[in-house]
């Protein structure tokens, strides 16, 4: 089981949500977030932006799925240009549910 982390810009959000939910993945956890790359922020005029506005979504899934939630997610976040975010994938070891108390996956 994998965590996979996104960070994109937040006018992209709903394109990389429902392309997501059309191909069955529809457990996802959305939080507004602010940061910068390797530019260091970018400047407009004589206006420096050293942090910017993006949004993180996160998304556990099975193995054989990580590929292809990649790829949805590259589509859909892309503009071309700089900024358009980052994808990170993380190993899961354990995901419990709260309401029932119950320990869903355990890798040994």
């Amino acid at each position: 089981m994998k965590l996979v982390k996104a960070v994109i810009r937040p006018e992209k959000l709903y394109d990389v949500m429902k392309a997501l939910e059309k191909d069955g993945f529809k457990g996802i956890t959305v939080m507004d977030v602010v940061g910068r790359g390797q530019e260091g922020g970018i400047q407009v005029g004589d206006k420096s932006y050293d942090e910017l506005a993006k949004t993180l979504i996160m998304i556990a899934v099975e193995d054989k799925h990580v590929e292809k939630v990649i790829e949805i997610i590259t589509k859909h976040a892309n503009t071309g240009m700089f900024g358009d975010g980052k994808i990170f994938v993380c190993h899961l070891e354990e995901v419990w549910t709260i309401r029932t108390k119950k320990k869903e996956i355990e890798v040994i």
